[in-house]
């Protein structure tokens, strides 16, 4: 044990940069595993907890006021009802932030089911008539906190905010999903009355959670089509909850589980090389009585210390400093390390990392132990082989013979040479994939009419403002470019299960530049394009005709398109105005969607149009995915630095193995009469080339992997294929040549080294 601890001590010291890069590398490995649990469990149990603790309702049913909501309560599988209560929607303003919202008419005794979670001030009191309690998402949106007065644009009408609440319904959107507010009956019907979008709110708590599509049959078919104006369920209130996080996750563990096979294949690479070039004194352990196993425990215990060693700094910095990283990763750290499994998973993920490289380490250090304990010299002369036929033309030629033999080198060392062109590609090919994500999320910013985000703000009009009006304030600005009239409405699809939305935008005259990834664009008479949510959710392709209910009256539409589609998780189908009102002569626009002109800024075009109508326009800016996506671009950049230290380990290796394999042609370059700096550039253009070979193929295959990845994301998440964004060429260009400049580098010293060394060592490295 004594000798084989100093043996292991004396070949840490001759190699301590391979040592570092390989701790390094596991510990960003681990580290990059553990994040990617904590976003997991952060994602889901914020929702969950909520939902558990305010015994939320599997089901939310929209109705008309006359509707009778409170007869559900008796249909089979429902345990209980929370509610029906009588609704309204209306627009408040809070310090010049303004929102549509859902007045909800609750007592001063909270729900049992569905019961909002108070997180800041008071519930509702008849002492105070015009309180009310905001969701914690319009909360935000507002800035708006307890005490803060609340404004209705257009009347005289206030309320005070009381309190602040979590809800597991789902979240506000600005622009396109109301806020909620919870107020007295009283104001609720004070707002009915004034025509404010009267009606009605259900929810139900059902037997089986998972029984919801049955369940809202069964209610649409007590209550009539024509009264369901929107459904939502649980399942659906819970993705949009997580969507933004899991995401994350999801990236940060394919990238993780990626890395870790590719330290796996450099760690493999790394001992191979080193048994290829420590024979003899493998050769020399066995001779004074070391026994095969005993060679292999060596390499084992030496590459598995690493691996502790990286996992265990890994460990101890995100528990300890993970809280501290800004944004959502680290509250999502602080939130996992309060959660019951999250001792657990900090043990399970770096054993299960460390293990999966002992298992590589193990394959890699059973051939140190079949070395005999005389090493058996290979019959080629060199490491390079004979000359072919094309070497010795292109040295006939007179080429410079650094180029030539350093080519000849990295083709001809068999069936090593695809091996380290194999495990170096793989950090590469990743490196190309996240990159492919990097560039993806920046497309949303330089060009999101390529992406269903033609406009860069929607406006909404109040009551009393007519089409032309609003049309002609909106265009009146020499900043927009065109303003879309539309109209959008929750519809049942067929089934009567669930809701979707129902887009009328644009007119046949001035069609609104829907994105369209598959199909055509609607240009005829009932003609339409879908999100790849509604799609899958209808199970109908492009082609199909669908038929929808809105206010109990049928609308037929014929998908000819899918159209990538960011809102709504792509449940969204899409006509023009025109169609909407040859159903609904009568039916106006309740929307307009502005398109920019180039440079301009979407915040000031807001700002002059909401002060040039005079409050009578709320105009909120599209929200991008990218917005959403921002906290990637962090995460990516980590992924790549600790990809790139994996490179460079798997790099070392590569050099490693050239510069031994160069050291049995040393003796035959001299005395062609090769000088000690060519025979450096032979070793050094032989690395060159092995590293271009390896950013070829990395670039080859990441490039169509990092489309299949982001567009079968984009399709999980409704929005659809069409999405990915490929690196540009110069990037690709930037990463190859950032690649062979880095082998170069690396690379001279050792080679300049042993093309000193002298011939006796020379030809003992040969004997």
């Amino acid at each position: 044990m004594r000798a084989t601890l100093r043996w292991a001590h004396a070949d840490l010291r001759t190699h301590r940069g391979e040592a570092l890069f390989l701790v390094s590398a596991t510990a960003g490995i681990v580290a990059a595993l553990l994040l990617a649990a904590a976003l997991f469990g952060y994602a889901t149990n914020p929702w969950q907890r909520v939902f558990a603790q305010s015994h939320g309702a599997h089901v939310w049913i929209r109705t008309g006021p006359d509707a009778d909501a409170a007869g559900l309560a008796a249909l089979d599988g429902v345990a209980s009802v929370s509610g029906p209560y009588r609704t309204a929607g209306v627009t408040v303003e809070s310090r010049g932030a303004r929102a549509g919202v859902e007045l909800r008419g609750a007592t001063q005794e909270p729900p049992t089911t569905g019961r909002p979670l108070l997180t800041e001030g008071q519930w509702l009191a008849t002492g105070s008539p015009d309180g009310v309690v905001l969701e914690s998402s319009l909360a935000r949106a507002l800035v708006a906190a307890p005490g803060d007065t609340l404004t209705l644009p257009g009347t005289r009408r206030t309320f005070t905010v009381r309190g602040i609440a979590d809800s597991a319904e789902p979240r506000h959107r600005p622009g396109e999903r109301p806020g909620t507010v919870w107020a007295l009956p009283s104001a609720v019907r004070t707002a009915q009355d004034a025509g404010e979008r009267p009606g009605q709110l259900v929810g139900l708590l059902l037997t089986d959670p998972y029984d919801t599509d049955y369940a809202v049959q069964r209610a649409v078919t007590r209550l009539g089509a024509g009264a369901v104006t929107d459904v939502s369920n649980w399942q659906e209130a819970r993705a949009e909850a997580q969507s933004d996080t899991r995401l994350l996750g999801q990236v940060l563990g394919l990238f993780g589980l990626g890395a870790l096979l590719a330290a796996a294949l450099a760690v493999y690479g790394a001992i191979s090389t080193r048994v290829r070039g420590h024979l003899r004194d493998i050769s020399v352990l066995k001779a004074i009585g070391f026994t095969p196993g005993q060679v292999v425990r060596v390499f084992l215990m030496q590459h598995l210390a690493f691996a502790v060693l990286g996992a265990l700094a890994a460990t101890v910095l995100t528990q300890t400093l993970g809280v501290r990283i800004p944004g959502r990763l680290g509250e999502a750290v602080g939130v996992w390390q309060e959660l019951p499994g999250h001792t657990a998973v900090l043990a399970a993920v770096p054993v299960a990392a460390v293990l999966f490289i002992g298992a590589t380490t193990c394959l890699a250090a059973w051939r140190a132990g079949r070395v005999p304990p005389v090493p058996v010299l290979p019959a080629a002369p060199g490491a390079g082989g004979p000359l072919t036929g094309p070497a010795r033309r292109a040295l006939g030629l007179r080429l410079p013979p650094a180029l030539v033999l350093g080519l000849h080198r990295a083709i001809a060392r068999g069936p090593q040479a695809p091996a380290a062109v194999a495990r170096l590609a793989l950090p590469l090919m990743l490196i190309t994939v996240a990159l492919g994500a990097w560039t993806t999320i920046g497309r949303f910013d330089s060009r999101p009419q390529e992406l269903g985000l033609a406009a860069a703000l929607t406006a909404r009009a109040d009551a009393g403002l007519g089409d032309r009006e609003a049309q002609a304030l909106l265009e009146a600005d020499d900043r927009v470019a065109a303003a879309h009239p539309g109209v959008e409405v929750a519809a049942l699809v067929p089934g009567q299960t669930g809701t979707i939305a129902l887009r009328g935008l644009g007119t046949r005259d001035r069609p609104y530049p829907y994105t369209v990834a598959e199909g055509r664009a609607a240009t005829g008479p009932d003609e339409a394009v879908a999100g790849q949510g509604l799609l899958d959710l209808l199970g109908v392709g492009v082609g199909d005709w669908v038929r929808t209910t809105v206010g109990g009256h049928p609308q037929i539409l014929h998908i000819v398109g899918r159209s990538i589609e960011p809102e709504n998780g792509g449940r969204t189908i899409s006509t023009s105005l025109d169609t909407l009102r040859e159903n609904d002569p009568t039916l106006r626009a309740t929307l307009y969607r502005l398109q920019l002109h180039p440079g301009a800024d979407p915040g000031e075009v807001r700002a002059a149009l909401s002060e040039a109508s005079q409050g009578r326009l709320d105009i909120h800016e599209v929200t991008s995915p990218a917005d959403r996506l921002s906290a990637l671009r962090g995460v990516v950049a980590g992924l790549i630095a600790v990809l790139a230290l994996i490179g460079l380990t798997e790099l070392s290796a590569v050099i490693g193995g050239t510069v031994r394999e160069g050291e049995r042609d040393l003796l035959a370059l001299k005395a062609i009469g090769l000088s000690p700096r060519q025979i450096t550039a032979v070793t050094v253009v032989a690395v060159g080339c092995t590293a271009l070979a390896a950013a070829v193929v990395g670039a080859a295959l990441g490039v169509p992997l990092a489309r299949w990845l982001i567009d079968a994301e984009g399709r999980s998440s409704g929005i659809g294929a069409g999405v990915a964004s490929a690196p540009p060429t110069g990037l690709l260009a930037l990463l190859s040549g950032a690649a062979v400049a880095g082998a170069v580098a690396l690379s001279i010293l050792p080679a300049a080294r042993a093309a000193r060394r002298r011939l006796a060592d020379t030809l003992a490295a040969a004997a």
